[in-house]
């Protein structure tokens, strides 16, 4: 938060006197002073060489590990070599052909140095668990990119004063599993809460007792209790996580409003699911103009990028250690050898695949993610969603981005605030009916009309996508979307039900196979979640 700590003499003696009032004013100008230097700086990086650079020092570290040998590094000289010698790759095969047979002792085969952490992820795309390596060059990156995210927003809102109060970062357990070899793995909020700097430590809540609870339930609920009296100037989290600790402070606080409990708070830090359908209900919620929302795009497997407050749109992050790459979607899987762009060649309006090559042994990586470039120079970028997440059960081709939009859509018209959704196909079951689309939606506080918010999101989807309006002409290749309303906490019941409730877990958005939507349907129909 405070930018690179080695620019930043003097914090270290700060940070002993944190309680200080005077002192937190200081460190919060020195912090100030690091957004300016590191925004100039970002705005000045030659892009196209720095990345250069940055693969060929990856390039000479791993030469000599079984990867490195396999794909001639030695030889490798330039980008357009690496992209000729290392194919594309996704994590099971990174797994089976790698790692699979020495894990957790990965030293030597894809990076040359002991893994001292592994970020555990859901696999949101496959569903089963990934152990992701994070290096100490990885430990490094994400925090270069967390104090890169935070001074991109001092330097457009210097009086945002963050450091005269504390940071409350709401991630999952902290709890790391030891590993055979010594090293660690559990959730990323775990790994970055380990190696937190110690002279931030005064700035940040929650403590490392209450950071450590792995049942969510109790871990949200003394996290309310303790946070409502506390200075808090900044929060992070997964925004449906978020509403629900906001819940539980008004309640125990009695309070209307966040920005009552929290009269100093700045800054809300989002990622991991698109924003535009909580933006309403959480302006509502927080009942400030002077809180900030600020979208970030981590993964497990690396830091990508983090809004640039001046444009409003996620920038890539180009020197922290990751390589990147991005493929056409339309070309991911029909093609042996797709192109592959670099960010000084992607093209605006094209909707992208990310690649990644990092400092953790990752190689021609595909992230699983999708993007659309708004901007080359800075590269500016939206998240556009998975390259799994899709709904072509009927050849509509939509995309995560246009469900998100026109749910957010419907929900304007309609005058409700959505918590959560879901959505698949249902597939028909005569000849003569066409299929359609199930929604599940929860919202905040009263329920909308099922039959008008299925067709304002029909409405909203036939503008913004040209295959969908073709496929509902007349209702021949497919019906109506179908709206099913789901009760107030029936998703965090559904989460909870399959292990998956609190931290940085999301509701699966999307699912063009159907299977899922009808057993999510099928458990909240069981379960009396359906409210209508």
């Amino acid at each position: 938060m405070l930018g690179e700590v080695k620019s930043m003499r003097g914090i270290p003696l700060l940070a002993s006197l944190a309680g200080s009032r005077l002192v937190r004013q200081v460190a919060d100008t020195l912090m100030v002073r690091h957004a300016h230097y590191r925004t100039r700086q970002l705005d000045t990086l030659p892009i196209a060489q720095v990345q250069q650079n940055t693969l060929l020092s990856l390039i000479r570290r791993a030469a000599a590990t079984r990867f490195g040998q396999d794909h001639d590094f030695s030889r490798l000289l330039s980008v357009a070599d690496y992209q000729a010698r290392v194919p594309l790759r996704h994590y099971e095969d990174f797994w089976t052909e790698y790692w699979k047979d020495t894990y957790p002792r990965l030293r030597g085969t894809t990076w040359p140095e002991d893994i001292p952490y592994y970020a555990l992820s859901s696999g949101t795309t496959t569903g089963a668990t990934k152990y992701i390596p994070v290096t100490w060059e990885m430990v490094r990156s994400n925090k270069k990119a967390a104090f890169t995210t935070t001074a991109l927003f001092r330097h457009v809102h210097p009086g945002a004063r963050l450091l005269t109060g504390k940071f409350f970062f709401v991630g999952g357990s902290t709890e790391l599993r030891p590993q055979a070899d010594g090293s660690r793995a559990g959730d990323l909020s775990g790994i970055a809460a380990r190696e937190f700097p110690d002279i931030l430590r005064p700035y940040t809540f929650p403590p490392p007792e209450l950071a450590l609870l792995a049942n969510w339930e109790e871990k949200i609920q003394r996290l309310a209790e303790r946070s409502v009296s506390e200075p808090i100037t900044a929060i992070s989290g997964i925004p449906a996580w978020l509403l629900v600790l906001f819940g539980k402070l008004k309640a125990i606080s009695g309070k209307a409003t966040i920005a009552e409990i929290w009269p100093a708070l700045r800054l809300v830090v989002h990622g991991g699911t698109a924003f535009d359908p909580y933006r309403d209900i959480f302006r509502r919620e927080i009942g400030s103009d002077r809180v900030h929302f600020c979208e970030v795009y981590p993964s497990s497997e690396g830091f990508v990028a983090t809004e640039d407050p001046r444009y409003h749109l996620l920038r890539v992050i180009p020197d922290h250690g990751i390589f990147f790459e991005f493929v056409p979607v339309e070309e991911l899987g029909k093609k042996e050898r797709p192109p592959r762009h670099t960010l000084a060649q992607v093209e605006t309006g094209v909707n992208y695949a990310v690649v990644l090559t990092t400092c953790a042994g990752l190689w021609a990586y595909v992230l699983g993610d999708t993007v659309t470039f708004e901007r080359r120079s800075p590269p500016l970028l939206r998240f556009t969603g998975r390259t799994k997440y899709f709904l072509s059960a009927f050849g509509e081709h939509l995309i995560s981005e246009e469900v998100e939009k026109a749910v957010a859509s419907a929900a304007q018209s309609c005058g409700v605030h959505v918590v959560d959704f879901h959505v698949g196909p249902v597939f028909p079951e005569q000849p003569h009916l066409p299929g359609h689309h199930l929604y599940l939606v929860e919202c905040a506080d009263r329920l909308p009309d099922p039959q008008q918010f299925a067709q304002a999101i029909d409405a909203a989807l036939m503008v913004l996508n040209e295959d969908y309006a073709p496929h509902r002409q007349g209702d021949l290749a497919m019906r109506r979307p179908e709206v099913q309303l789901i009760r107030r906490g029936g998703f965090a019941e559904w989460m909870k039900a399959r292990g998956k409730y609190g931290g940085q877990h999301k509701v699966p958005r999307m699912d063009n196979s159907g299977r899922l939507t009808r057993e999510m349907l099928e458990w909240f129909r069981t379960h009396g979640w359906l409210a209508s």
